[in-house]
């Protein structure tokens, strides 16, 4: 792979929802985009989490570390994190299910994980007519964010949602009905960055009647990862 060059001089913050968690959002990360999309068109995709509706590949390292970088200064910048080092993995992802082949739990949103320290990454690098990013909010609890001594309750009003009223339909989510509600959207503008906690309900915004080819260079192409603080021995 060439060098690869960022800037982060065009960074603003959002906040969203009730409950006022910060989004970090960059545009015009990479100073030559077409470098990344150049490399994830050389890389082996394959179907490596259940979860995840489509393809992805390994980032290479100089990728990570790259973003392991930005993520420190962004987090400290604009998320009130102190100045650390900071450890994750990275892949190129591409949505290439059909909504027709999505299974129930992919047609909610979702959360990363319960460790509330986790950041997640996502840099959007198509040119498609799918969008970005969404988050929500649960309708029967009004969390927003899902941290480990929430889930229980969340879980518990969920199913009965499902029972009362079913699971939405075999297609990717629009506003999250009946069981969720949308609080923001932000659009995949190409080669833009966005930053956000782990444990906020998120999903990709995925239109249901555009194609999803597999190919990096036409498909929904992202960057993507999950980021901790290095914590010391």
């Amino acid at each position: 792979m060439k060098q690869v060059e960022i800037q982060l001089s065009d960074t603003t913050v959002e906040t969203v929802g009730d409950e006022r968690t910060k989004v970090v959002r960059v545009a015009d990360y990479f100073n030559d985009p077409k470098i990344i999309v150049e490399a994830a068109a050389t890389a082996s995709f394959a179907q490596i989490n259940p979860h995840y509706p489509g393809i992805r590949a390994t980032a290479p390292a100089e990728l990570l570390n790259l973003l392991c970088n930005t993520v420190s200064q962004l987090a400290e910048a604009h998320l009130d994190q102190p100045k650390r080092d900071w450890m994750g993995q990275a892949w190129y992802s591409i949505v290439t299910h059909d909504p027709t082949q999505l299974t129930p739990i992919q047609r909610l949103p979702h959360f990363d994980g319960f460790d509330e320290d986790q950041l997640a990454v996502m840099i959007y690098l198509n040119h498609t007519a799918h969008g970005g990013t969404a988050f929500y909010r649960q309708q029967a609890t009004g969390y927003e964010r899902i941290t480990q001594a929430r889930f229980p309750d969340y879980k518990v009003r969920l199913e009965a949602g499902v029972r009362a009223s079913g699971l939405p339909p075999a297609q990717y989510i629009r506003d999250g009905a009946p069981h969720f509600e949308q609080i923001a959207d932000f659009g995949a503008a190409f080669n833009s960055l966005i930053v956000y906690p782990g444990t906020l309900l998120h999903s990709g915004v995925i239109d249901n009647d555009v194609p999803l080819p597999s190919d990096p260079r036409t498909g929904r192409l992202t960057l993507n990862g999950f980021f901790r603080p290095v914590r010391s021995v």
